[in-house]
Parts: C-alpha cells; structure tokens; sequence
C-alpha cells in the first residue's frame, strides 16, 4: 500500500466497535464529505473512532496465531498456518506478513485529516445548546486524541521497521508517495515531542467534561501520552535503535518511566491486587483491573479467541496458541529461586507445585479443571496432541481466555475483549531496564530518578507473592533476571516478539522451543518428561520488517537489511 491520501467519500465504510455499557461507545460511522462531517460534534467524534479502529491488537491475527508463537512463548496446534512463515524461511518483502503498515498509515491519513480539515470549525451555531460548551471542550480535546493516535501510529512503524517516512500533514497522494525516509532517531524525536506538547493538555479523566457522564475509559488521556511517550523512549535506546550507543537515551527512557509512574500515583493508580482480572472480558468495569490498566484496546463482542484457544477436546475448540516449556520453565518457585537450582525444591514429577503465582493464571496444565472437565493433556489423552489440533506442548492458554463458559456457534456466548495496550506493572519493568542500563547496576538510582531497578522490579515480584530479587547480583545475571521477569509478567501481551528484537537477543532465544511429554501410568500417576519440540530458524534480517516490495520500489524506500 502507497502512503496515497484518505479521501472523505461517503463510500468509506469504517469498522464497527460495540459499546462496553456507560464506557466509550465504539460505534459504526461512515466517512461522508467534509460538509457533512462539520455539521455536528458528533460526527467529528465519529472520525476520531474511526483512528481508533486502526490501533494493533492481537487476538489471533494470523487466523488465529498470535506473535506469541513466532517467539518462544507459544507455539500453534494448526500446522501451516502464516505464523511459521516468520521462522521457516518464508518471511520476505513480496510476504511480509504485517498489518501494521496499512492500518498505521491509514490511521496517519485520518489524523492528519482531523487535525488539518475539522481542527477549526466554527460551532457557534451551537452556542444555545445546553451542553454546548462540554461539546466544545471534547471537540478540542479530539485533536489532542489524533496528535497521540499519530504518534502511536509512529511508534507501530518505527518498532517494525524502523526508518520510515514522516508525514505530519495532510496532503494529497502524489506528495504523500515522494515522502523520503528519515532515521528512526527523527520518528523517536517526534513522538517524544508529540507527546510532550499534548500531555498537560488532553483529558486526564473523561468524567471531569460533565456531559456525557462517563469515563470513556477507552479514549486516550494524559497517562496514555505520558505511557507511549515512555516506552518510545526505552525503544529508542534500545540497541536495535541505538546505533550509536548513546548511554543518555536510557537515562531519558528512565525519566520518562519515573514521570509516568509518579502521575499514576498522584491520579490513584497503582498494581491491581488481582493480576488475572487485568486480561478478563470485564476488565473494562472491574475497579481493580482498572486500577492499573492505563490504555485498552477495545474489540467487539464475539467469541472468535475462545474458539481459537479452548482446549481441543471442549466444544467448538481449536487448541490454538499453547504455551511452551520455555515459558513454563521460566516461572520461579515461590521461594524465588529458578527450578534449575538445586536448592530450589522443584520436583520434576510434580512440576507445577509451589510455583509463582503467574503460572497459574496464564498457563492451563494437565489435571486442570476448566470448567467442568478435567484437562487431559498426556499422551492418549482428550486434550492431547493426539487429538487433531490438541496441544503439541501439553499446555493451554488461559491469560484473556474466557474459560467460565461453553462457546456456542450461534455466538449467544459473546464478549468485550480489551487487549492491555499500556498498564503500569508493564512501566515498573521498563523503568528497571532503563535504570539498569544508565547505571550498569540493578542498585544505582539513575540521575533525577528516585529508585533502583531492583526496587522497581520487586514492586511486580510483590504483587505476584514472590521474595525481592538478590541484592548482589552482577550486570549481566540482573539482566537475565529481568529479562525472565518480563518474559513472565508480560507474557501473551505483545511485548516478547519485539522485546527479543529490540534487544538484538533472539537467536539467544528462538531456535529451540520445548515441550513437555506426559505419560499416564497403569496405577494413574502421570510420568513428566520435558524436551525439544522443534529447532526453528533465525536469520538477522528478522529483525525488522521487510518494507513491501511493491512500496519499496514505487517509492523508492531503501529496503531494510537481508531482504
């Protein structure tokens, strides 16, 4: 797709969100002329939803397959499905297998459309109405909406495929494909300016407008700026993105964290006590996912990631993205010591006992009850591999899944998905490699920060139930301890596919992915063996996208390197 021009034609259908209850009502607009568009607040509002629509998400993108099975978190039970391509050789320019670079500049055009056509219009018609200034105060605040949703946009292309074009202004199709590429330093800057210029200016909480009265939790406010302006900033002093090694860009990226986890204070946020409740269908009304949930990607009503990922076996499953032993392997016993040590306590025929708590509430194991059925995952079981589809790992994924009910086809089992875009437990981790790579130390406080990487750390360990990291480690075992703390706090949300790139570390990684064996014996007792499921491929052009081809050369786009 060319960076063409979105032209407002009343034959642009746009994508339907349903609403969540008295939460942002994601509705079905059609883009008419601009005439149309100017005659009333809500139409303009009606473009806004339309940005929305193109903000990512992955509740099975790859016709079920999510990112977390290209990495080695997951791996999917339908063999040659478009995942593999990212590790079989297959992933190219002419297959390059994403969706972000027409929903990212499609979502730009709108921005840029909102901004530079319906930024200035006239409502004083409107003057008599009663609620005629909240109006107007929420029509001014939707231009800070597209300034974040375009930077947003940027960050998608930035993190794919890192040097892109910078169009900050509408403009016609002709000028839009001679757009030159500019360095990911010049698209990091823009966020991070973007954000900075909004931040004291958007909503920080939709109920203060008065009219309507709701918390519009899915719109943008002042900690999803402060939220993107943050994790831009660790990406960019990332060594994918930090050519030059420039020490300063994690000290800024810590700021930037420290910023937003003192305004979440001041705005009464903090860790929810329930960590399964953040990734529930209600987390949208439930106050103590909300407590911590920043940002939410909203999705209609539908049952599509239960029948992707209900333990095949159940009715209308499909098995889906299953948990690794990597994963598995990487959660701690309680006593906060890894299960590869000795001292530990791990028993490996009763694998599942005394384990972090995360375990539980993202990994779905044999002998589980969900919900009325005993899961079967040992050999010759219902749940098994040895059903078409059952889980090669012998494990199920439960983080998002709605397991408390039976998927019918006639959709009556339908409901909200958010996907967790930003939360704060995601920045206390951020912060901590921010920290840790500004002071080469899990103990040193960053300049005009105020705590260490480890006491940012042990704030997730604690909500978890797990024991403070060590208080001796040298660099490089700290990293490797973050480096397991993010995998398992985060994972299934997003961040391990791009983690793994960002920090130059995934053929470290990715090339061996593991799975557990499980053997029922004659007296009922089950036998655990882990081992290798498969050997996959890297190749350090991975690393990014590959720009598509027919863009690259219409557009003369330099192609990204390997490809």
């Amino acid at each position: 797709m060319k960076l063409r021009n979105i032209l407002l034609v009343s034959t642009a259908a746009l994508l339907t969100f349903s609403s969540c209850s008295d939460e942002m009502n994601y509705k079905e607009y059609n883009v008419y002329e601009e005439d149309y568009i100017k005659a009333t607040f809500g139409r303009v509002g009606g473009l806004m939803t339309r940005i929305y629509n193109d903000l990512d998400y992955d509740f099975g993108n790859y016709s079920g397959a999510m990112l977390s099975s290209a990495t080695d978190e997951s791996v999917y039970s339908h063999p040659g499905n478009a995942i593999e391509d990212f590790y079989n050789g297959a992933w190219g320019p002419t297959d390059d297998l994403n969706k972000n670079w027409k929903n990212a500049w499609d979502g730009i055009s709108y921005c840029n459309a909102v901004l530079d056509r319906f930024g200035n219009v006239d409502w004083s018609q409107y003057q008599l109405d009663i609620h005629y200034s909240d109006e107007v105060r929420q029509y001014k605040n939707y231009m800070y909406e597209a300034r974040w949703a375009r930077a947003y946009f940027y960050f998608e292309l930035v993190r794919d495929y890192k040097n892109v074009p910078l169009k900050t202004r509408d403009m016609n199709a002709a000028e839009a494909n001679k757009l030159p590429q500019v360095p990911s330093d010049s698209i990091f800057k823009f966020i991070d300016d973007e954000c900075a210029a909004i931040k004291d200016s958007i909503f920080e909480d939709y109920t203060a407008i008065g009219y309507p009265a709701q918390s519009e939790t899915g719109r943008a406010n002042k900690l999803a700026v402060m939220a993107l302006r943050a994790r831009a900033a660790l990406y960019h002093a990332s060594p994918l993105y930090n050519d030059k090694n420039d020490q300063s860009l994690w000290v800024d990226a810590a700021k930037r964290c420290q910023e937003l986890i003192t305004e979440a204070r001041t705005e009464g946020k903090g860790l929810s006590a329930n960590y399964a409740a953040m990734f529930a269908s209600d987390s949208w009304s439930n106050a103590n996912a909300q407590k911590e949930i920043i940002f939410g990607r909203r999705t209609a009503a539908n049952n599509s990631f239960e029948k992707y990922n209900f333990p095949i076996g159940l009715e209308n499953a499909g098995g889906g993205n299953c948990p690794t032993q990597n994963l598995v392997d990487a959660f701690e016993m309680k006593n906060g010591k890894s299960i590869d040590d000795p001292t530990s306590g791990y028993d490996p025929q009763n694998p599942y006992a005394n384990r972090d708590s995360r375990l539980a509430s993202i990994v779905a194991v044999n002998g589980e009850i969900w919900p009325n059925d005993t899961l079967a995952t040992y050999v010759g079981g219902a749940n098994s591999s040895s059903t078409t589809y059952g889980t090669p790992t012998s494990y199920y994924l439960k983080k998002y899944v709605n397991k408390g009910t039976i998927i019918k086809n006639t959709g009556a089992s339908s409901f909200y998905h958010i996907w967790v875009t930003f939360r704060l437990g995601e920045f206390y981790l951020d912060y901590a490699e921010a920290a840790l790579n500004a002071t080469k130390s899990g103990y040193a406080v960053p300049e005009g920060c105020s705590m260490t990487a480890a006491q940012a750390i042990n704030m997730i360990r604690k909500r978890a139930g797990q024991p403070d990291i060590a208080t001796d480690l040298s660099f490089d075992a700290f990293k490797k301890k973050y480096e397991n703390e993010r995998f398992v706090e985060l994972a299934f949300e997003g961040h391990r596919f791009y983690d793994l790139r960002r920090w130059k570390e995934a053929p470290d990684y990715l090339k061996t992915i593991r799975k557990m064996t499980i053997t029922k014996n004659a007296d009922g007792t089950m036998n655990y063996a882990p081992g290798v499921l498969e050997t996959r491929q890297w190749n350090d052009a991975w690393y990014l996208f590959p720009l598509p081809q027919k863009d690259a050369l219409n557009c003369g786009y330099k192609q990204n390197p390997g490809y």
